[in-house]
């Protein structure tokens, strides 16, 4: 089994990114990309628009690095410390070696490459400092943007599950994309 040690927090960087620890002065830009229909449009995950819902998800996100559950870096750029999205690592399984990625942007950073280099950059320290065996990603079918973004970075789709999820009151299906390590950066 795969021991999991998150600690101490590790920021990593890219050609024009920083990935850093989450903190309080990021509640604005959790509840705008949280917050935000379009944004969330493919997530079946509630809306966080309140002040309280954004310390609250911080708060998650915080606590479940503490207890080496999970791992998410806010996405900035090198010359800029704002907020520009979440990426990360969770849905761990010591066991299978594997780990689901997730990632999200602010709409405005859309399209410009930031979230193929972020993943890049998560891949790295998660089958190089972590050792998992395999890297998925879970995506609604019809977030084409995060399926091309995958396939940039090397994924291949493993299956496409018919609703098998179900959220206010609609099933959705989910598509899983995997990363072997050995063919990462191949």
């Amino acid at each position: 089994m795969l021991t999991i040690n998150f600690h101490p927090f590790q920021s990593l960087a890219t050609e024009r990114l920083i990935l850093r620890r989450i903190c309080q002065d990021d509640l604005d830009g959790v509840i705008a990309m949280r917050g935000n229909p379009e944004t969330m449009r493919y997530i079946p995950r509630p809306l966080v628009t309140t002040v309280e819902d954004g310390l609250a998800h911080i708060a998650t996100i915080e606590s479940a690095w503490e207890t080496n559950a999970a791992i998410n870096w806010v996405i900035t750029l090198k010359d800029n410390d704002a907020f520009m999205g979440v990426i990360g690592l969770y849905r761990i399984q010591p066991e299978n070696h594997r780990a689901e990625l997730g990632y999200m942007l602010l709409a405005e950073h859309h399209g410009q490459g930031y979230a193929t280099e972020a993943i890049d950059a998560v891949l790295a320290y998660g089958f190089g400092t972590v050792n998992f065996h395999s890297i998925e990603a879970v995506i609604d079918p019809d977030n084409v943007a995060s399926e091309r973004v995958l396939q940039k970075n090397g994924f291949v789709k493993e299956a496409h599950i018919l609703e098998n999820e179900l959220w206010e009151g609609k099933f959705w299906d989910t598509v899983i994309y995997s990363l072997l390590r050995r063919n990462f950066r191949k």
